[in-house]
């Protein structure tokens, strides 16, 4: 229990939470209207229609989900604020990060991490994927004409797919509803928090699986990112060499293989901070975060330009940031030997029975929501 006091005028814990709620509501219905009005030639009813069942959906999965993790932390007394939600209008295609839960202390047992880490997926998932069938049930059978936006593709949703969109032949894609796309969203949300790897859901899930062995599954998870970002982009590659096209739009595909360049950076700077939570430093001549984030908005930057400009100059200048990063990451980040990425340690009992079955379940989850290119430009 926390011993901290407030008085009368104290402002209230949960204030703080309100308003970041509220502002993520603003954050991702803007996104949204200013996306769906960009795309059907500006801002008109349909739009603030598309933007609002958009934000309803995909908020609701992740209240569900955050409150998957609150409800399962309070059932075993390990001490939990309310969610705090990550507006982020600009950067994020959803308007938002998500959000996360302050834990105080050390979960205590294997089988409270588990229940802890598995609540807020499963629970997200139980709206998710009822959602996602309404929604593509209701969706529109469209003309494809030229280059578009493709969304990741998954085993899940191949399902829900094959159940409940509506017929198409060649020539033709399904235009997602607001609703299938939020659901999508919070698909997306899901599988990135069921990566097994650091302090991620499926990080706690995988620990309290696996118990220390997780620390090394988590190192090469973390590292199959870089062959990820890599198997993306020269498969394109691949697929314009074979249809005649060479290898001169390898710039168009930087931005659909660097989310895993991006996401790989970002759990190391959580890893960090989550260290840092534990009263643990960097050793000196460390990648810091502060050149981590200068690094990767740098090369998202260029791997923007170069999605705009055809040619081989911006990927060369790309690669060279690149190549820069990767030996900072050697000398002195996670591609040393020691890993930012291990676990704190919780009791040794193994699980019971039947919460392996619900741990191995999530991590099922995680393979059927996995999508090598969330999304193709």
């Amino acid at each position: 229990m926390s011993t901290d006091t407030e008085t009368e005028t104290a402002t209230p814990r949960w204030r703080l939470n309100l308003y970041l709620f509220l502002a993520t509501i603003v954050s991702v219905f803007a996104t949204d209207v200013k996306f769906h009005a960009s795309a059907t030639g500006g801002l008109s009813r349909e739009s603030i229609m598309h933007g609002a069942q958009f934000a309803g959906t995909i908020l609701t999965i992740l209240v569900a989900h955050e409150l998957g993790h609150y409800i399962a932390a309070r059932i075993h007394k390990v001490e939990a604020s309310l969610p705090y939600f990550i507006p982020l209008p600009l950067l994020s295609p959803f308007g938002t990060m998500g959000a996360v839960i302050r834990m105080r202390g050390t979960i205590p047992t294997r089988r409270a991490l588990l229940d802890i880490g598995a609540a807020g997926p499963l629970a997200g998932l139980v709206f998710a994927i009822p959602l996602y069938m309404w929604g593509v049930a209701h969706s529109t059978v469209v003309a494809v004409d030229g280059e578009t936006m493709q969304l990741g593709d998954s085993l899940l949703l191949r399902t829900l797919d094959a159940i409940a969109a509506p017929k198409h032949g060649p020539g033709q894609d399904v235009l997602l509803s607001p609703v299938a796309f939020g659901a999508w969203g919070g698909f997306f949300v899901t599988m990135i928090n069921l990566l097994p790897v650091g302090q991620l859901d499926g990080g706690h899930v995988a620990y309290a699986l696996f118990g220390p062995k997780q620390d090394r599954y988590a190192k090469v998870v973390h590292r199959a990112m870089l062959v990820l970002f890599f198997v993306v982009l020269f498969g394109h590659c691949a697929r314009d060499v074979a249809a005649g096209v060479s290898v001169r739009l390898m710039g168009r595909h930087l931005t659909s293989a660097t989310v895993w360049l991006v996401w790989f950076q970002l759990l190391a700077i959580l890893g960090i901070l989550a260290a840092r939570s534990r009263g643990e430093e960097q050793k000196p001549g460390s990648f810091t975060v502060k050149a981590r984030i200068i690094s990767t908005f740098g090369l998202v930057g260029v791997a923007g330009l170069a999605h705009e400009i055809e040619g081989f100059l911006v990927p060369i200048a790309f690669f060279a940031g690149l190549a820069l990063l990767l030996a900072m990451e050697v000398k002195g980040g996670s591609l040393r030997p020691n890993s930012l990425l291990d676990h704190p340690s919780t009791g040794a009992e193994p699980l019971d029975g039947r919460r392996k079955a619900v741990a191995i379940l999530t991590l099922v989850f995680f393979v059927l929501l996995f999508m090598p290119e969330p999304i193709s430009m």
